[in-house]
């Protein structure tokens, strides 16, 4: 069993139901899923550019992305309907805790000058986006191959109600926020 699924059940649940009250420990809202979504604009140049970045999404996420493609033409950007412009990853079960566990606790402390992450992030519903400016502080992706760094928007989807409900499961679950 993944180090944070553990901790989640052992640790988070009965904390959170004390905070909030709940009566029933299925009342505890949970992480539903992560979701991986990198943007490759230099796609529409280089096709060769979504090749490695799915192999490094692969690398990072332990699964396969999936390629996402324009919807529709944009001339200003030399874009045209169905060329691949980005990769998306979805996590759930025990891929998504090990992929939260290495992301708390290895990836965000080796970002430049980190003193934790902003809480201002969540969508009104707990859902909690995290946006990273380069792929290279993952230990999977090794500096010297990485030909250009790009970011990419981690969201975290969990089954509460409300945003402070989400702040404090992701808090218990070891999440560094500022403040």
């Amino acid at each position: 069993m993944a180090r944070l699924k553990s901790k989640y059940q052992d640790e988070v649940v009965p904390a959170m139901m004390k905070e909030f009250d709940y009566k029933n420990s299925m009342q505890v809202p949970r992480l539903e899923k992560i979701t991986i979504n990198v943007g490759v604009g230099e796609a529409t140049q280089n096709i060769k550019a979504i090749d490695t970045t799915v192999a490094e999404i692969t690398a990072v996420a332990g699964q396969k992305p999936v390629v996402t493609r324009a919807k529709r033409a944009i001339a200003n950007f030399k874009l045209r309907e169905g060329i691949p412009i980005g990769c998306m990853v979805t996590l759930r079960r025990d891929r998504m805790y090990e992929f939260l566990d290495r992301l708390i606790h290895v990836a965000l402390p080796r970002v430049r000058d980190f003193k934790g992450i902003s809480d201002r992030s969540f969508d009104g519903r707990g859902n909690y986006s995290l946006g990273l400016r380069e792929q290279i502080i993952f230990p999977e992706i090794h500096a010297d191959k990485v030909e250009k760094t790009r970011g990419m928007t981690v969201s975290f989807i969990t089954t509460a109600k409300t945003d402070q409900e989400g702040r404090v499961l992701l808090k218990l679950l070891g999440m560094p926020f500022v403040g």
